[in-house]
């Protein structure tokens, strides 16, 4: 029961409880009972067989209690003496409250930790190198497939599988949930396969809050190659259960740094790396159009496909999270429209990976990106780069854009390194 009481809640667990219906009363209550639940052991602790035996009358060899142990193979472990574990009551609330509060963003902003939950993600983060902290589990054999030395510090509680369904957010949970420190870049191992396709080209995430696309996009980051993607604040957290499901592993193969100010994000990046911005707005197409109706083409915020309204000036009464696109609110900032830059614009496909490195911004699709991302990009000689689509469609959703972005910039530096291999220069592509 020890173990138990170390799992991971203490005052987040307390903390949440006093914040009951009924004032401060009724949650200090609240919270006298957890600790009393706590001492009256809901969990039977599987003695190691040693104190077994000791306890055992004299002549008589104890019985293992069924899957009291997990005995290692023999050619894996030959003097190993397996994992021990606790074994919930079924239907332990508390334990449903444990696993409810480690999904919440307060209990990862406070504590450090993350909520896991599957086989195939807990063993890709036990893989990179974070660190269990706790793991409900409903049958031995999700623990034989993970490797066995890195759970020995880890207390593990075999709980029902009913119980993990109740627990779960996914339609058809594994049986496996995970509490992790939350891993920290610097200290990570990502895979060697990753690092050797690793190219230089990083990604830069401004006002993304949506989980699923966050979640995309880190996806296809992963599987593009970028060597980091580096997340500014306002965008949702990475570690949220959403953005984990939707990234599908990809949280362990590459860094990912979240919670950045504009003016810290150069320190991430290599030297003389060139900032691109998407766009969905292509200027041609635009030009035609305002020439058509005989308005002169302004060059300003609003023609910026994915453009938020500045962080310092005040936005109206209830319309703080729109787009920066209509014509009252460009009258409204005055002289203030001067601090857009004037980028120029190519098309994505067109060659932008001239530099030694390259960073591509991508902003949310109703936040869009801010004017600190655009003067980032105008220091380090970028552009916006275009994504042509047919006219009055509305721009593409930001996952789909980054993807084709970053997958385009892999294979311009891929080409470009196959070419450099040649003695071959490197011509704009067309």
């Amino acid at each position: 029961m020890a173990a138990l009481r170390r799992l991971t809640l203490g005052p987040a667990a307390a903390a949440l409880l006093r914040a009951q219906p009924g004032g401060a009363g009724a949650g200090a209550a609240a919270g006298r009972r957890w600790v009393r639940a706590l001492r009256r052991s809901p969990v039977r602790v599987l003695p190691p067989r040693e104190e077994q035996r000791a306890a055992a009358p004299a002549g008589r060899e104890p019985a293992e209690p069924k899957g009291a142990r997990l005995r290692p193979a023999p050619e894996k472990s030959p003097a190993g003496q397996g994992l021990r574990f606790e074994k919930a009551e079924p239907g332990d609330r508390r334990l449903g409250k444990v696993v409810t509060i480690a999904k919440s963003k307060k209990f990862r902003d406070q504590h450090g930790k993350i909520l896991l939950e599957g086989q195939r993600l807990i063993k890709d983060a036990l893989d990179a190198g974070a660190v269990p902290q706790t793991l409900f589990f409903s049958t031995v054999g999700h623990l034989k497939e993970l490797p066995e030395e890195k759970l020995k510090k880890t207390t593990l509680v075999k709980v029902k599988f009913e119980d993990i369904k109740n627990w779960s957010d996914l339609i058809t949970p594994q049986g496996l949930i995970g509490i992790f420190s939350r891993p920290d870049h610097a200290k990570m191992t990502y895979p060697a396969v990753q690092q050797r396709n690793s190219l230089p080209l990083s990604l830069i995430c401004d006002n993304l809050r949506d989980p699923g696309n966050l979640g995309t996009i880190l996806r296809s980051a992963a599987g593009a190659g970028c060597s980091k993607v580096l997340l500014t604040k306002g965008c949702v957290d990475p570690w949220e259960p959403k953005v984990l499901r939707a990234g599908m592993g990809a949280h362990f193969r590459l860094p990912i740094i979240a919670n950045l100010e504009w003016e810290s994000i150069s320190n991430y990046l290599p030297t003389d790396t060139e900032i691109y911005v998407a766009d969905s707005r292509d200027p041609r197409t635009q030009d035609k159009m305002e020439a058509g109706s005989g308005k002169a083409r302004s060059g300003k915020a609003s023609s910026y496909g994915w453009v938020s309204r500045p962080h310092n000036l005040k936005a109206p009464i209830g319309r703080e999270d729109l787009a920066f696109d209509s014509e009252s609110e460009e009258e409204e900032q005055g002289t203030d429209e001067a601090w857009f830059p004037e980028l120029d614009t190519q098309y994505y496909h067109e060659n932008w990976t001239r530099a030694p490195a390259a960073a591509v911004v991508i902003g949310g699709e109703t936040h869009g990106l801010s004017t600190e991302a655009l003067r980032l990009a105008e220091s380090t000689g970028g552009k916006r780069l275009i994504i042509p689509v047919v006219p009055g469609v509305d721009s593409l959703n930001s996952a789909m854009a980054a993807s084709i972005l970053l997958f385009e910039g892999k294979r311009q530096l891929q080409l470009r390194e196959k070419q450099e291999s040649k003695g071959q220069k490197f011509p704009a592509l067309g």
